[in-house]
């Protein structure tokens, strides 16, 4: 069975971008150094991508949307950063 909710990382990554799923210290607990790593860079690899997308400057719910996005994208990467600075202060 995969660590990953939804199967593999870019599944995950996938999901946590469109808010199906949030990222929590709980679920993290659970992956290891490899794991959280792929996760980290499906993660980064997804906000790049949606970085490079221009969207234009008067369609709002576009902007509000692709902000929403990528703040989802950014919060999970602090939760995955800080989930290994514990384990790196405690090994």
């Amino acid at each position: 069975m995969s660590p990953y909710m939804g199967g593999s990382a870019p599944a995950m990554a996938s999901q946590v971008a469109d808010g199906y799923t949030l990222v929590s210290a709980v679920q993290l607990k659970r992956l290891t150094d490899p794991e959280l790593d792929l996760l980290h860079a499906e993660l980064e690899k997804m906000l790049r991508d949606l970085r490079s997308v221009a969207v234009a400057l008067d369609d709002i719910p576009a902007i509000q949307a692709r902000q929403r996005r990528m703040t989802r994208i950014t919060g999970a990467l602090q939760q995955i950063q800080m989930t290994k600075s514990k384990r790196r202060r405690s090994a």
